[in-house]
């Protein structure tokens, strides 16, 4: 059996360019990167603002059906397209989030890409990278410490301790401190009362940064942040508080995106990382632009399956950015169709093209969900090696029958040479100006009949679950000003129903709603449907347990 070098292998072997090459492949001046060492950069915001005039390129959307415990490879597609563009001539670049360090400590690795479709350095990223995370972290928490320190001294804004609604965060997953009590041990140290923490990537800060156009933009929506309520239940808002300005001062440097590349040298922007769950699962707004404003064309993803991640990609980020794709591509593996079809992993080695038949309904319901938004869906079959013929054609045959094509894509084992099908396809496609983007749903619907649309429209639920409680705070919120903010479903990424084993394409379910949560200053309504984790914990054996330093000074079991 062929012997396969890991991520981390391939990455270290990498011939990096230095960063001011790659940024002069983009026409940025040295002038115009701040340089974190020799590979990684920020682009200035006086550069980007530059730009403005600059005629867009064409956007491309890269999502992919429900994960599996099989693999998808979506970042990988993402890369390996944004190479295969640059390899046909077409001048592209690639946007994706930052790695948090919670899941590269505890179950999922890194999210670089894979083999030979990567972007590097590939530690760097998977760690502290450029400090956003850190500068994001630091500022979620100075606002925490306002928030108890304004009630220590003697509380002017009326706040009442029972109905604080901003919590603490750290980039790591520690199930402990989920629900914790602070202020214990005497007078000196504040009020007690009940607190807790959630994960970096899904602070509302982290939501606003990716969503602003600039610092002007940023510090507005960080004054709108509501952190608490009144004992009469009037919301109290970060600006009251006067933690804007400094909260923006810690993200001024986070606000500029960074430039680094993939492993063909080839530019990749990598900015921001909310959660695709708890907040829309994009990078920033302004990486987005600004990649736009210098390339032809700009291969993005979105977090988890379609359902989530390009809904949200959609009636969010490009709602408030006022982007449109220009075509999708669906990535899809023969072994998660077949796990779609009801095969265990144990068993995925051995062909089985009736359970591919069988599970290539969720990938139908996929491409179905991506016509609705008026944008042309190319499916990029991520190959693997123990794909067989037999397999690979009954997924083609089905995606036909959808009126869609599949394309097979050998990026992870050959780099750009094998996805150079599907980049020339999408560029056709996306030069053929045939997508007529148009959204979900208009601002001015209601926002529990924008919740019913997305779950009938896209998740084919016969019904919402909503109690009295639900209703009344969502009418509440419209009559307060914010009916015509898009809605942030938070629901399990593994089915389109709530259910996290219902696979494949369910139909005839409900949508209960467990609460509603109101990001003001993000500028959407978080919708919780069963449980969602926002601080994840740890699993039995995390991945840290085999992250360690070699002899030679170098990483080993980071993937």
């Amino acid at each position: 059996m062929m012997a396969f070098k890991t991520d981390i292998e391939i990455a270290r072997e990498a011939k990096k360019l230095p960063i001011q090459e790659i940024g002069a492949k983009l026409g940025i001046g040295p002038e115009d990167l701040v340089p974190y060492g020799h590979d990684k950069a920020k682009v200035s915001a006086d550069f980007i603002a530059r730009q403005a005039g600059n005629k867009n390129g064409k956007l491309i959307l890269v999502t992919a059906i429900n994960p599996t415990p099989a693999g998808e490879g979506k970042t990988t597609t993402t890369v390996g397209l944004g190479d295969g563009l640059n390899a046909i001539g077409k001048k592209a670049a690639v946007c994706i989030r930052e790695a948090s360090l919670g899941p590269c400590f505890g179950m999922k690795g890194g999210a670089a890409g894979g083999g030979y479709a990567q972007v590097v350095p590939m530690e760097e990223m998977n760690l502290h990278f450029t400090g956003d995370f850190h500068a994001i972290t630091s500022a979620h928490n100075l606002l925490s410490a306002l928030i108890d320190n304004h009630i220590y001294w003697g509380n002017s804004l009326d706040i009442d301790i029972r109905r604080v609604v901003w919590k603490r965060v750290m980039d790591m997953n520690d199930r402990a401190l989920r629900d914790i009590v602070t202020s214990l041990g005497g007078v000196a140290n504040g009020f007690p009362r009940q607190a807790g923490f959630d994960i970096t990537v899904a602070s509302e800060v982290m939501a606003i940064l990716c969503l602003s156009n600039d610092l002007e933009d940023l510090q507005e929506r960080l004054g709108r942040i509501i952190v608490a309520y009144t004992r009469d239940r009037k919301p109290v808002t970060c600006k009251e508080l006067k933690a804007d300005g400094a909260m923006t001062v810690l993200l001024k440097d986070a606000m500029q995106p960074n430039l680094v590349q993939t492993l063909e040298n080839n530019p990749a922007f990598v900015h921001g990382g909310p959660f695709a769950n708890i907040a829309h699962g994009c990078n920033s707004v302004v990486a987005t632009k600004t990649a736009l404003k210098l390339n032809d064309y700009v291969v993005t993803e979105a977090g988890f399956g379609a359902d989530l991640g390009a809904e949200k990609f959609m009636n969010i980020k490009c709602r408030k950015a006022g982007l449109a794709p220009a075509a999708i591509v669906i990535v899809a593996t023969i072994r998660a169709m077949k796990m779609n079809g009801g095969v265990k992993k144990q068993d995925l080695g051995a062909e089985n093209v009736a359970a591919v038949k069988d599970g290539c309904a969720n990938l139908g319901r996929h491409i179905e969900n991506i016509k609705g938004f008026g944008v042309p869906a190319v499916v990029a079959i991520n190959h693997f090696a123990g794909d067989t013929e037999a397999e690979i054609k009954a997924c083609k045959d089905y995606v036909a029958s959808q009126g869609s094509e599949a394309i097979l894509c050998k990026h992870w084992a050959e780099g750009s040479k094998g996805i150079q099908e599907l980049a020339t396809r999408v560029a056709q496609i996306a030069d053929s100006g045939v997508a007529q983007f148009q959204m979900l749903y208009p601002d001015d619907m209601s926002l529990m009949k924008k919740i019913e649309t997305i779950a009938k429209r896209i998740y084919r639920a016969d019904e919402r679950l909503a109690d009295k409680k639900i209703r009344d705070q969502l009418a509440q919120w419209e009559e307060q000003g914010f009916r015509d903010l898009p809605i942030c479903m938070a629901k399990t990424q593994y089915s389109f129903s709530t259910d996290a084993n219902l696979r494949g394409a369910p139909t005839g379910h409900s949508v209960p709603i467990r609460e509603v949560r109101l990001s003001a200053g993000a500028g959407f309504v978080v919708v919780v449907c069963g449980e969602i984790m926002t601080m994840p914990g740890l699993p039995r054996v995390p991945s840290s347990e085999s992250i360690m330093l070699n002899d030679e000074g170098l990483i080993e079991g980071l993937f």
